[in-house]
């Protein structure tokens, strides 16, 4: 692809690819990556998803796909067992989700068909659209799913028969059995509470987002928590592909047509929708998970556009008329529900949230750019780096905009002990102060960034590895050469998820990206509005001696923040990739 492309136009490049354990039967090796040049940021976009649909594509005979052009009307590609055909999408075009899904079975004659498919939110150019499959399973960020809406590709459908094998098939058990004997689902809070166990945890530490980021603690925290969800509107725990974790929720609120079809909650959604916007209504904000499953949108960016719009409304800079008399104040759930629809379909005040945050914030004027959370343009992440300092490298390093899934957060890092610590493989046993941003702290950033880039690289899921979960990087390594019939070290592995940062970044550069860009919010140098951690911020000058830091550690110029000739040889990149970027 060249630089300067139009990311909504037919010659950005939108690429799928497993990896070469996806399809397999360890738990977690169910996720694959989309990627393009993102329309929200202009820059890198990638966004992993679990689910069904990586691991049926490698039985139906392909790795991955790349999707160039722009089709002159809407279309869908169906790949069976290594045959490949566009169909007319037409009569799925502007439908929500779930239509498309039921009518491509029924076309198609098949429930076993895996699904992957943009939205009405796609199809109309909201910039944080995405891509879901099976209706459950999203990337999420960077607004992919609105460059599968710009080339006219409605949905990827597959199905196939031939699943991989792995090489050493004993050697693959081993590590399966491995697994099983250290692994224990009934504690295991994924299991158990799903992604929105975090949410209490994060209360009680004072860094819940809330109310825009003004505050740390949400007053209606237990309301809107994974245990209140499992008490009352949980009906399943819902998995992926060949997964013993088991942490998707499926819920079901009957009286406001809230079915299991369309999962349940995340805690980025509980999170985004609810504390940041105020919203205290466990079954309000199940609907609210729904709508986005059903226009397929981001639901972190799409929260933190609602929460922006909440501020500058109250602050008079969007108004009663702008919004067609719906009331954006805080806490108010059917506003919530109705400017959803309205972002989806991109029609009235959602025609502006469509575009971001920060490109609404720049259309609005009159200080609303105060109110605008984002990095590189992509809206922060339901975690806030002013409790874990750690955090504001990943916010302002990452190549895709804030992302909360470059590296394992803070606390983990505070856990850390001389033996038999997990990640001690990698040298990280000191343990290290979550409100602490030093020179420890970058280099436990830099050293774990690799590992869950790495997991990215081979579609190992962040809640069955380590840190987070039980699987432990020298099996993991073993079930890969197992797999594959190499004989690849942790070090190389390691060196795999460096290379993918420097590419990512090296993109960025060629697009004029610059440490200019690697900044955060103003607003997370304020101090937190309440709760335990009151006043805590993000020092300027400590966050800018860090992120140096990091530039040099990383082999980039800390003056233009360019990946060296040094570092690009150590990595055995091409030094010609970086020509348009100098």
């Amino acid at each position: 692809m060249a630089s300067g492309v139009d990311p909504l136009g037919p010659d950005n490049v939108l690429v799928f690819t497993t990896s070469v354990i996806n399809g397999l039967s360890l738990s977690g090796t169910n996720r694959y990556t989309a990627a393009a040049k993102s329309p929200l940021t202009g820059g890198y976009g990638e966004s992993e998803a679990g689910g069904w649909w990586g691991p049926e594509l490698r039985s139906a005979g392909y790795d991955g796909l790349v999707i160039r052009g722009q089709a002159k009307s809407p279309v869908y590609l169906w790949i069976k067992d290594g045959q490949v055909e566009f169909r007319d999408a037409g009569p799925y075009w502007g439908r929500l989700s779930g239509e498309v899904q039921d009518g491509l079975e029924q076309e198609l004659g098949d429930k076993r068909i895996r699904v992957l498919q943009t939205g009405v939110a796609g199809e109309r150019g909201v910039l944080f659209a995405a891509i879901v499959n099976q209706l459950k399973h999203f990337h999420g960020r960077c607004g992919l799913g609105a460059v599968m809406g710009a080339k006219r590709l409605k949905a990827i459908v597959v199905r196939g028969t031939k699943p991989p094998v792995a090489m050493d098939e004993e050697g693959a058990k081993r590590q399966l059995v491995w697994f099983r004997e250290h692994y224990d689902r009934s504690k295991d809070r994924f299991h158990t509470l799903g992604s929105a166990s975090a949410l209490l945890a994060l209360d009680a530490s004072g860094i819940l987002p809330t109310r825009n980021f003004r505050d740390g603690s949400f007053e209606h925290a237990r309301a809107i928590s994974g245990q209140t969800m499992r008490d009352t509107i949980l009906v399943n725990r819902g998995t992926c592909f060949a997964c013993a974790v088991a942490c998707k929720r499926e819920v079901e609120v009957k009286e406001l047509g809230v079915t299991p079809k369309y999962g349940g909650p995340e805690y980025e959604t509980l999170a985004a929708s609810g504390s940041l916007c105020g919203v205290s209504d466990l079954n309000a904000l199940a609907l609210v998970n729904q709508l986005y499953a059903q226009y397929v949108l981001d639901s972190i960016s799409t929260g933190v556009v609602l929460a922006f719009a909440m501020e500058c409304y109250e602050h008079g800079i969007i108004t009663k008329e702008m919004t067609g008399g719906i009331e954006l104040t805080w806490g108010n759930a059917d506003a919530v529900i109705q400017v959803v629809h309205q972002i989806g379909r991109r029609e009235g005040v959602g025609r502006l949230l469509g575009e971001g945050v920060k490109r609404a914030a720049a259309e609005l004027g009159r200080g609303a750019e105060r109110f605008a959370l984002h990095v590189k343009g992509q809206e922060l992440p339901m975690h806030d780096p002013r409790g874990k300092k750690g955090l504001s490298l990943a916010y302002a390093l990452s190549p895709t905009g804030a992302d909360h899934m470059e590296a394992p957060h803070d606390p983990l890092y505070a856990g850390f002990h001389p033996q038999g610590h997990p990640l001690g493989p990698l040298g990280l046993i000191e343990p290290l102060d979550p409100l602490v941003l030093d020179g420890k702290k970058v280099r436990a950033f830099f050293e774990t960034q690799k590992v869950w880039s790495s997991y990215n690289s081979v579609g190992m899921c962040d809640f069955v590895g380590t840190p987070l979960n039980g699987l432990e990087l020298q099996p993991f390594v073993d079930y890969i050469n197992s797999v594959t019939g190499w004989n690849m070290s942790l070090y190389e592995l390691m060196k795999v998820g460096e290379r993918n940062n420097t590419l990512a970044r090296l993109f960025n550069c060629r697009e004029g990206f610059t440490p200019e860009d690697d900044v955060l919010p103003e607003r997370l140098h304020e101090g937190i509005g309440n709760g335990p951690l009151k006043g805590e911020r993000v020092d300027p000058e400590q966050f800018l001696a860090a992120r140096r830091l990091y530039y040099e550690m990383a082999g980039w110029d800390p003056e233009t923040g360019r990946p060296t000739a040094a570092k690009l040889a150590e990595l055995g990149i091409d030094a010609t990739a970086i020509r348009s970027a100098t």
